[in-house]
């Protein structure tokens, strides 16, 4: 099929190229001219605004949006709206929050407009190895662009979960529950760390898990990637952002009634590893010190005493 792609990040354009290798035809347009003649030197056709691209797909036109989610998302699946007829589909293939879905769809249906909201997860290795796609929308609107679904997904990664808005709310938990599994990791290497008296390899530990071990992944390979040795680890400050998913998976644990205090915690974490002068931590030092007489650490690295008459407490 003919199928536009807007965003040649990363993702967009590893897409473009993995649809290309499977013989689709891809119209591309990104803001950055550099990304565009990328794409153009991977065999895409280009354009140079929405509207061309518009003008370059044919009946029934599909285009797959892949920008950041938020404003830029909205705003370019309005634009493109305007030079889409009906029949057209848009699909929405980034991580933008499901509650955003059924509104567009009712705003781009009222002009006869398809629209497909398209949880993407595969990261920077999709283009080998497949993107798992799960695709909310009508059944008609999704025949439209399945073509190109089962080319960008490996076999058995594709699935049309449900109506409009269900696609980003599976991506969203995935991406809540990915949350959870990297904090866990995190976590139980951390303590291998601190047993000093093994003098562990944790790198061969991370290794052998990948065989036989039921927790092995992608993530633990990603983790035995990292802890090789000059991998660079060591460069990385222990700052951990969030593209809002985590966040969002929890609020809808609480919405819903739904205990998951594992994703919920790796959230708080991230929060945590982004505050280099915590003011809740100092005020835990402080009450330690002051219920328990427990040294405090003073700004300059040294140890100091207590501050009050303690008292026979434990914490």
């Amino acid at each position: 099929m003919k199928i536009g792609m807007i965003g040649l990040g990363k993702m967009g354009a590893n897409m473009t190229e993995r649809l290309l290798e499977s013989g689709h035809q891809v119209v591309a347009y990104d803001l950055s001219e550099e990304a565009r003649q990328a794409a153009a030197g991977k065999g895409a056709e280009t354009a140079s605004s929405l509207a061309e691209l518009a003008g370059k797909l044919s009946p029934p036109r599909a285009a797959w949006v892949m920008v950041p989610a938020g404003d830029p998302t909205n705003e370019t699946i309005a634009e493109l709206a305007e030079h889409f007829s009906p029949g057209d589909v848009i699909v929405d293939g980034g991580n933008s929050n499901y509650k955003e879905a059924v509104p567009t769809a009712e705003r781009l249906a009222s002009e006869g407009i398809g629209f497909v909201d398209a949880g993407t997860s595969g990261g920077v290795v999709g283009r080998t190895e497949g993107y798992c796609l799960m695709v909310g929308g009508t059944k008609e609107a999704v025949a439209v662009v399945e073509p190109a679904l089962l080319s960008l997904a490996p076999e058995g990664g594709y699935a049309h979960v449900g109506p409009v808005g269900a696609g980003h709310f599976v991506k969203m938990v995935h991406n809540g529950i990915e949350y959870g599994l990297m904090q866990a990791y995190a976590e139980g290497f951390e303590i291998m760390r601190a047993a000093e008296e093994f003098s562990l390899d944790l790198h061969e530990i991370a290794s052998i898990w990948r065989y036989g071990s039921v927790v092995r992944s992608w993530l633990l390979e990603l983790i035995e990637r990292a802890t090789r040795a000059g991998a660079g680890l060591d460069q990385i400050a222990p700052v951990v952002v969030d593209s809002g998913e985590g966040r969002w998976t929890a609020h809808e644990a609480l919405d819903r009634a739904v205990p998951a205090p594992v994703i919920s915690t790796a959230v708080y974490t991230r929060f945590a590893s982004r505050d280099r002068d915590s003011y809740a931590a100092k005020l835990l030092a402080a009450m330690r010190n002051q219920f328990g007489g427990h040294a405090v650490v003073l700004a300059d690295g040294k140890e100091g005493m207590a501050t009050a008459t303690p008292r026979d407490e434990g914490a």
